[in-house]
């Protein structure tokens, strides 16, 4: 549906660079990435909104790369909402219908519709100053939807929402997509939205693209430092590999297949570490003796640093496991991983 064909731009001293991609038809895509890393930019010049240097963008068969955005068959969506503050939530979500000419029954049926489904039908007469964020990102879905648009961008549209809206508008994104063959193509930088919403994402950085893949790859097996550190693997070494071990400094430690190559990285999550304050019996290949040097309070769960041979580990564990574990500063604790959760590149 989708095809990013060696895609360029510049913009000042920012610079897309050689992008190319491709999307399938009905999917929902997510573009993750740190800020400034350009996933808002590629959103735009798929829109047309944004001049491009080389390279086409390829859109259900049809080049549309010089072709203005209102003759792409794009909607897009912002983090800010970006309604018009004069106009009411009605004239608001019927705007482009000006520009997308539809039959007046199709028109109207695909209204009701959208009205039912993202619950807008007391809001209509409001202006957006009147609503709240969770309402006003409604209407603006409703807004990009209502010309039933071919691809439909996603510009954070989460990220500006309360919790409790946040929740309402992923379910609500769930449910739209579900329920058409529109291809939805989201930008976050929150990995958490995009495995909840997406199948398959390409993660960004400084313009370029580091990894494409579907969210379990991409989670799981990272294929660059960068992408294994955004993703949360914290335990990320440089290695020296022979047959199935793994040489991190002076500690060796067991993988599960041999890697294709003789250094390297290896990279294990922090909540496949398990740690006890005593040694047992276990199948898993990998077992140390470790020094706890800090605890931090993440919210739903702790972060625990330990020191093994001067390495350092991060765990990850729920409050009854720090009480049960008795986790303190500077004591000591055995640390178990399966040679199967070690990731190597």
């Amino acid at each position: 549906m989708i095809s990013i064909q060696n895609l360029s731009i510049c913009l000042g001293e920012f610079h897309l660079q050689d992008i190319n991609m491709d999307i399938e038809k009905g999917s929902f895509f997510t573009l993750m990435g740190p800020t400034g890393a350009g996933k808002t930019v590629l959103l735009e010049a798929i829109a047309g909104l944004v001049p491009i240097h080389k390279g086409n963008i390829i859109l259900g068969g049809k080049n549309v790369t010089r072709l203005p955005p209102e003759k792409r068959g794009v909607g897009i969506v912002y983090q800010d909402y970006a309604l018009f503050p004069h106009l009411s939530v009605l004239a608001n979500i019927t705007y482009g219908l000006h520009y997308r000419k539809m039959k007046r029954k199709d028109a109207q049926e695909r209204l009701e519709q959208l009205i039912d489904e993202l619950n807008l039908s007391h809001l209509l007469k409001r202006l957006p100053t009147n609503l709240s964020g969770g309402e006003n990102q409604r209407v603006a879905l409703a807004r990009a939807l209502i010309v039933d648009p071919k691809v439909l961008l996603l510009d954070e549209p989460l990220s500006a929402l309360d919790p409790s809206f946040r929740e309402e508008i992923r379910k609500g994104l769930q449910r739209l997509h579900a329920q058409s063959d529109t291809t939805f193509l989201m930008v976050t930088h929150d990995f958490a939205e995009a495995l909840s919403l997406s199948d398959r994402a390409a993660i960004m950085n400084r313009g370029k693209i580091e990894q494409i893949g579907c969210m379990k790859d991409i989670f799981q097996k990272p294929n660059s430092t960068f992408v294994a550190d955004f993703v949360g693997m914290k335990n990320l070494f440089a290695a020296q590999f022979k047959d199935t071990r793994a040489t991190v400094d002076s500690l060796e430690i067991e993988l599960a297949r041999r890697p294709s190559k003789d250094h390297g990285y290896i990279a294990i999550r922090p909540e496949d570490i398990v740690l006890s304050k005593e040694p047992f019996s276990s199948s898993m290949r990998n077992a140390f003796r470790g020094v706890i040097t800090g605890v931090l309070d993440q919210g739903l769960y702790y972060e625990i640093d330990l020191m093994v041979n001067d390495i350092l580990f991060k765990s990850m564990i729920t409050k009854s496991s720090l009480f049960e574990l008795d986790i303190r500063d500077g004591s000591d604790i055995y640390l178990y991983f399966k040679s199967a959760a070690i990731h190597s590149f």
